[in-house]
């Protein structure tokens, strides 16, 4: 089956849902050979380049949604420190850190389903400006919601890619937000896609669904041709509802891994939050499984590792970045 279905997609086929869900009911032992063929469709269409990006949280805290994984919404007792919007120049030193450090992406992140204040609406403009003429970094941006006019206004100071995740399968995501609908973030993709933005778009592994869900947001991106697709692992927060949910193991989280590539072959798949506690020493063998991007340094709210030590992985590996 494995075989069967590679070649298939190697050959520039596509696989169906029940395909995958056979994928997803191997047997355990098959787990390697799995991973093994979504490497092989990652190097085919994607090479040996591991993509890097990196964020800066310009904006944190006091959310109004209540997305049960945030350790920034307001509905819940994180102690989480929440801040306005940084300024310009800070935001600059970031991405000049991040520049350096192998970063070819830098996103800039404010918590809140959307900017609602035009002067900072503003402010990011002329950060993003500021990015572009002093940097050679593509800038990225995650602000929430957005309308057709700030689509348009992003567009035209040069931003490269959006990011908007879905988080999780529509027929789970009600279970995670009640504050807002599946079609909302689905609207807002849509959209910047009608603009000509690239879109980041993914989800978070472990909040409570089944692998079917996994499979049906792979899908779901798969449809709105997305170009990007981050996978997060939860990292559970003290004081959000999901602080005690089962814990992935790290051979899961890689077999997800491999089928979002059988799905998405022909995309970026970058690992995201939740790498370090989750796959510990098996953060190198992702870049194996079908992985071909990791977001490099520190999260929103939580440490990253060193990036000497991701860089040092890449090349031990032999990839590139």
């Amino acid at each position: 089956m494995i075989s069967k279905l590679k070649h298939k997609v190697l050959a520039g086929g596509e696989i169906t849902k029940e395909e995958a869900l056979e994928l997803v009911n191997l047997a355990e032992v098959k787990t390697l050979e799995l991973l093994g063929a979504a490497n092989e469709i990652k190097e085919k269409y994607k090479g040996k380049k591991v993509d890097l990006c990196s964020i800066v949280s310009a904006k944190a805290g006091s959310c109004s949604e209540d997305c049960t994984f945030c350790s920034q919404s307001a509905h819940y007792n994180t102690g989480v420190q929440s801040y306005p919007l940084m300024a310009k120049e800070d935001i600059l030193a970031r991405a000049k850190e991040m520049e350096g450090s192998g970063a070819k992406h830098f996103g800039i992140v404010t918590s809140g389903r959307g900017v609602i204040d035009d002067q900072e609406f503003e402010q990011l403009v002329e950060a993003f400006r500021t990015i572009k003429e002093d940097t050679s970094l593509e800038v990225c941006a995650s602000l929430g919601t957005l309308d057709e006019d700030r689509a348009k206004k992003l567009s035209g100071v040069g931003l490269k890619r959006y990011n908007h995740n879905l988080e999780t399968s529509e027929s789970h995501f009600a279970n995670i937000c009640t504050t807002h609908q599946y079609e909302d973030r689905v609207k807002t993709v849509r959209a910047l896609k009608a603009r000509g933005v690239e879109v980041c778009s993914g989800g978070i592994i472990g909040l409570g669904e089944s692998f079917e869900d996994r499979v049906d947001l792979a899908f779901t991106l798969k449809e709105l041709d997305v170009d990007s697709i981050p996978l997060n692992i939860l990292n559970p927060v003290e004081g959000t509802p999901v602080e005690d949910n089962r814990k992935v193991p790290p051979m899961e989280a890689l077999k997800t891994a491999a089928i979002f590539r059988f799905i998405n072959p022909k995309k970026t798949i970058k690992l995201c939050g939740g790498r370090e506690k989750n796959l510990r020493d098996l953060q190198s063998l992702a870049l194996l499984s079908g992985i071909n991007g990791l977001l490099i340094g520190n999260y929103l709210t939580t440490q990253g590792r060193d990036v000497k030590e991701d860089l040092q992985m890449i090349k031990d590996l032999g990839l590139e970045f």
